[in-house]
């Protein structure tokens, strides 16, 4: 039953959102030119691998240049892609994983492969739910990277310091978990989203008519 109710919700939001997922797509190409998604391999339930959609959000062949996590200030994403990154939109072609039942609504942080070889026997109950489009840990740690010292390896940083308290927090959540709870997230992700969409938008305008002020 969920199952079939988060297949028709994705369906139903991915035509809400055609034409600014249409945007987002043409903008990416404009600005970078190139693809403008990327497929990033994840681990899923029971810990099948899969791959993960989300708009780019950085320069072409960006693996190449640098770690798999992103760093503070990371020279890698573009000035679009920061856009994206900070109003979340970045994450919405995730919705197609959800219709392909990969991903769930709302659910435990998505991880990578490398990141989940490293788990222990505990922390790998996370992988008994499918991972979420959204959830607790993705609202709490949305501006991640800048938690990331300036000057370290991201990569280690990440799985010294972040990574234990992700699981952590997605253990908790999945204990208490009920459908009142994920309501609340859905409810206060896209409070976010356009909260920060409309403040971005908001600081873009104010500071265009600052640089054409007299």
């Amino acid at each position: 039953m969920r199952r079939t109710f988060e297949a028709v919700f994705a369906v139903v939001v991915l035509m809400a959102i055609s034409p600014l997922l249409a945007v987002a797509a043409l903008a990416i190409v404009i600005d970078s030119r190139g693809g403008p998604f990327f497929r990033a391999n994840r681990v899923g339930l029971n810990g099948r691998a899969f791959r993960m959609w989300k708009f780019r959000t950085m320069v072409r062949n960006a693996g190449a240049l640098g770690p798999g996590i992103t760093g503070n200030n990371d020279r890698r994403i573009t000035r679009l892609g920061a856009l994206l990154r900070a109003t979340k939109i970045d994450e919405l072609p995730q919705f197609f994983n959800v219709v392909a039942g990969d991903m769930s609504l709302v659910g435990p942080r998505p991880e990578a492969p490398e990141i989940v070889a490293l788990y222990t026997h505990e922390q790998r109950s996370v992988l008994l739910v499918k991972p979420g489009v959204t959830g607790r840990v993705q609202l709490d740690s949305r501006e991640e990277s800048d938690s990331i010292p300036p000057g370290v390896a991201a990569d280690e940083y990440y799985v010294q310091h972040l990574m234990p308290k992700k699981v952590d927090a997605d253990l908790q959540y999945l204990e208490r978990r009920t459908a009142f709870t994920d309501i609340r997230i859905i409810v206060e992700t896209i409070r976010y989203v356009f909260t920060e969409l409309a403040r971005k938008v908001t600081f873009s305008i104010a500071a265009k008519r600052q640089s054409e002020a007299p």
